[in-house]
């Protein structure tokens, strides 16, 4: 495992290292020549292969509301070019490529983004939540993730949290991308959408599900690091189980490995009144 330790860049730095990420990104998608994604249908495919919902509004510590609802309005915009997405046998999903790069001029407005750690804002900020979602989901689907980035930092301590802890996929236009291949012989579609005050994301195939999946983790611990932070650590696993209910393989995911930036060996109650007061 590499050595985990916070990262100090100058502004210049990160704005250059970011240019050139950003370039290198752009001359992939011309040159890569895998068949992206981008036929839509706005009749739903009839197979509901999975869905999840996630809470649009939570109370964080030291988070202005004003940055939440900007991430709604955010998510909206980048739901309207997601939504419907048809994925095509052979065809792969690039979530940034699907929705562009987010600017003030298509509407996108500053919301809540994790920057090494901090919560500050940009343009666009709060799409990882979408980013989230969209790979939940396709953990319990036969699709393949063929490229996600796990979070560096774990900024908050849990509190009613239902999903295992790194089970979302960071994102930054555009070179930290999720990506998803469809393997398979069948065609999925992905649906996308805000209800109430949830966002809610379903994929949707021509071809009943065979199989269903369950998502954990195991060897989840903390470290106390030498220079005097803490490092959260985990791996998460895929059961396979047939209809009738038989466990037909267990398959390794992927291992986390964040920067906490809270002091989780206080006592639970401490953490949660904090994490939501």
């Amino acid at each position: 495992m590499q050595q985990l330790q916070p990262k100090h860049r100058s502004a210049l730095r990160i704005w250059a290292g970011t240019q050139v990420y950003t370039l290198k990104r752009s001359l992939e998608w011309m040159t890569d020549e895998k068949h992206y994604a981008s036929t839509k249908s706005k009749a739903p495919l009839p197979h509901l292969i999975h869905t999840h919902r996630t809470p649009l509004y939570r109370r964080l510590r030291d988070v202005d509301m004003e940055m939440q609802r900007n991430k709604v309005i955010n998510l909206h915009i980048a739901i309207k070019q997601l939504n419907n997405l048809i994925v095509h046998p052979g065809e792969v999903l690039s979530y940034w490529k699907s929705i562009g790069r987010p600017t003030k001029r298509k509407g996108y407005v500053d919301g809540m983004i994790l920057h090494y750690g901090k919560v500050t804002t940009s343009v666009g900020g709060g799409l990882c939540q979408l980013s989230n979602l969209i790979y939940w989901i396709t953990l319990h689907s036969p699709l393949t993730v063929t490229e996600r980035y796990r979070h560096s930092y774990d900024v908050f301590p849990d509190s009613r949290r239902d999903q295992p802890f790194g089970s979302g996929a960071t994102c930054s236009y555009n070179y930290l991308d999720l990506q998803i291949t469809n393997q398979t012989t069948q065609t999925y579609q992905l649906l996308l959408y805000i209800e109430g005050d949830e966002l809610v994301g379903e994929w949707r195939s021509d071809i009943p599900p065979a199989v269903s999946y369950r998502i954990y983790e195991q060897n989840h611990h903390f470290t106390k690091e030498w220079w005097g932070g803490t490092i959260r650590h985990n791996q998460i696993f895929q059961e396979v189980i047939s209809q009738d209910g038989t466990l037909l393989r267990n398959e390794f995911i992927t291992e986390n490995h964040a920067l906490t930036m809270y002091d989780p060996f206080l006592p639970e109650n401490t953490v949660y009144k904090k994490a939501d007061s």
